[in-house]
């Protein structure tokens, strides 16, 4: 993408609400990714740390995590592994193409992260927009891994107690409610409480390798099935043409990795946008493997009973499956607080935007607000999760706004960008891009537009 005479943001300062703003919004990054200080230097000084293979592992760590569990529901919806595959292969020649947009956008703008790319390019309207998409997702996908959270704990529960049980009794501290309850309080709200969460980075990646472990399981178990699985219906074609549509939510939630794609972008050695595309398409590709292999051998296990979580579908006392999901809570207690921490940063991002508040200014009650909002954030996602079991739902609602993330924002970006670029002809290059650009949104607006009204009329009714 050749990048015009026009500068993106020229027009910072028209942004208005608080000059702090950039400074605000660098709080959302990947906790794995240190970015040098923002400047008006060049981008292609090579100040940043990564490396380009450390930057395929960042994207990767980014992209993987607890949504592989719903992969083998999505293939069900789908119609059959043919459909599952060709979804996921349509879906990601744009998922990439996204990537490489907001590095492009990142570097014609100056902006590091992606909520100050869509500000910069798109203007306020979208930005504030923007914001609220990213805390509203991440408040649900909160509430997603607390469910997660629930489903594994009640089957190693189930495999740790041996005596059998009367009818309709049970013990109180074999509650799912007190289970979800006391692991949350223990564990996710301490480490979701301090200002920064750098030291989460170790953690993340014994998580992304607790990920590959899940998936290595869910392959073996396919190839040396147990000797009690009974045989089961293997779904060829969706029940319905618009069946298929109900996979894009799960698709879009498990390689949604845009909105920390941008300070990866900016951490590497030599951000250019050619090197940024066989990056993420590296990162991608492997991470179709994985999701691939999760979901097929998953589906063509269970069939059209899998589980919307596909963990649920095997055996409490089965010990390969019973380390699976304790490494699966693992990633989910450390997961949460990074989820949380972006959120809350586009909070307090917006609220001292409103207030027209600075950062110095506000350090006196910054501690303050931060416990608050923690605090609040922590018992509503909790509050939903124990009153929610069901994950599939919380998915097919966050599932479209992953799709904004992935389609529309971007693909916004690239039609405003293209459309600030000063040129006295445009050329066919030109209007492919913008024609992209709108194709983009078109996509994402349809995906979000779809899902969501699923969600509402058939999960959250049912």
């Amino acid at each position: 993408m050749a990048q015009g005479t026009g500068s993106i943001n020229s027009d910072y300062k028209d942004w208005e609400w608080s000059a702090d703003a950039g400074e605000r919004a660098r709080l959302l990054q990947s906790p794995s990714v240190e970015t040098v200080p923002k400047s008006g230097e060049s981008q292609g000084n090579g100040l940043g740390a990564t490396s380009a293979l450390g930057a395929v592992f960042i994207v990767v760590n980014a992209a993987l995590g607890a949504g592989l569990l719903n992969f083998p529901a999505a293939f069900n919806m789908a119609g059959g592994v043919a459909a599952g595959i060709a979804l996921q292969m349509c879906m990601l020649i744009f998922i990439i193409g996204g990537l490489v947009v907001l590095a492009y956008c990142s570097q014609a703008s100056n902006e590091r992260t992606y909520q100050e790319v869509v500000w910069a390019v798109c203007g306020k309207v979208p930005g504030v927009l923007c914001e609220v998409a990213i805390a509203v997702y991440t408040f649900g996908t909160c509430i997603a891994f607390l469910i997660i959270i629930g489903d594994q704990e009640d089957k190693i529960i189930a495999a740790l107690v041996t005596e059998p049980e009367e009818a309709g009794s049970s013990h109180w501290y074999m509650d799912r409610k007190f289970t979800i309850s006391i692991t949350a309080f223990l564990l996710i709200l301490p480490l979701s409480i301090p200002k920064e969460i750098g030291f989460q980075k170790y953690a993340s990646s014994l998580s992304v390798i607790g990920t590959w472990y899940v998936t290595a399981v869910i392959i073996i178990k396919y190839i040396w099935p147990d000797k009690e699985l009974v045989p089961v219906k293997i779904p060829t074609s969706p029940s319905t043409w618009t069946a298929v549509f109900n996979a894009m939510p799960t698709i879009c939630f498990g390689f949604q990795c845009h909105v920390s794609s941008v300070p990866v972008f900016n951490s590497m050695k030599q951000p250019e946008v050619k090197m940024w595309g066989a990056v993420v398409t590296a990162a991608m590709v492997i991470a179709l493997f994985v999701y691939t292999g999760t979901g097929v051998c998953g589906f063509l296990t269970f069939g059209a009973s899998v589980e919307q979580d596909v963990l649920m579908s095997y055996p409490s006392n089965d010990i390969p499956v019973a380390l699976a999901r304790a490494f699966i809570i693992l990633c989910v207690l450390t997961s949460y607080p990074i989820l949380h921490f972006c959120g809350r940063a586009v909070l307090e991002g917006l609220w001292l935007r409103y207030t027209g508040v600075t950062v110095e200014e506000d350090v006196v009650r910054e501690r303050r607000r931060r416990l608050l909002q923690t605090v609040s954030w922590f018992l509503l996602t909790l509050l939903l999760a124990l009153f929610i079991p069901d994950i599939g739902k919380v998915i097919s609602v966050i599932g479209g706004l992953a799709a904004c993330f992935i389609f529309v924002f971007p693909g916004l970006c690239l039609i405003q960008a293209k459309l600030s670029e000063i040129q006295e002809t445009r050329a066919i290059s030109w209007w492919a891009q913008v024609s992209y650009g709108v194709f983009m949104v078109t996509l994402g607006a349809f995906i979000f537009g779809q899902t969501t009204a699923n969600a509402i009329f058939v999960d959250l009714t049912a």
